[in-house]
């Protein structure tokens, strides 16, 4: 229950930085990402024209690797990271300690632990 709540406040999160910087996820570098896309793809082109009938690059990737991502996307990929980087701290606090007998202990292990680090950090 805590890791599938700490989804919808990590979405909540990104909303929230969204809204005070007033500015799209991704806008930032997106026509930087653009510029790049597109040297790799001109050099698959080249490519392409030099394998003849042996390769081909299909106009589907073509035109989905140059839209790239979108903010649904970029969204959804920064909350499976936030997931992946949780789980795997609570799966190391329930996997490396005898006394933590379920993930919901060990996520309150590392909540714990993480809140006591910034009021140190702070010099609490």
């Amino acid at each position: 229950d805590m890791y599938a709540n700490a989804g919808g406040v990590t979405v909540s999160y990104f909303e929230w930085v969204k809204n005070l910087s007033h500015i799209r996820f991704g806008r930032m570098q997106r026509r930087q990402e653009e510029a790049r896309h597109q040297l790799i793809v001109d050099q698959l082109q080249r490519l392409d024209e030099v394998m003849g009938d042996t390769w081909s690059l299909t106009p589907d990737f073509k035109a989905k690797y140059l839209r790239g991502a979108d903010e649904l996307e970029l969204v959804r990929s920064g909350l499976d990271d936030t997931m992946r980087t949780a789980y795997q701290s609570m799966r190391e606090v329930w996997h490396g300690r005898e006394d933590v007998t379920d993930l919901r202990v060990a996520a309150y292990l590392v909540a714990i632990d993480r809140v006591a680090s910034a009021y140190r950090a702070a010099g609490l």
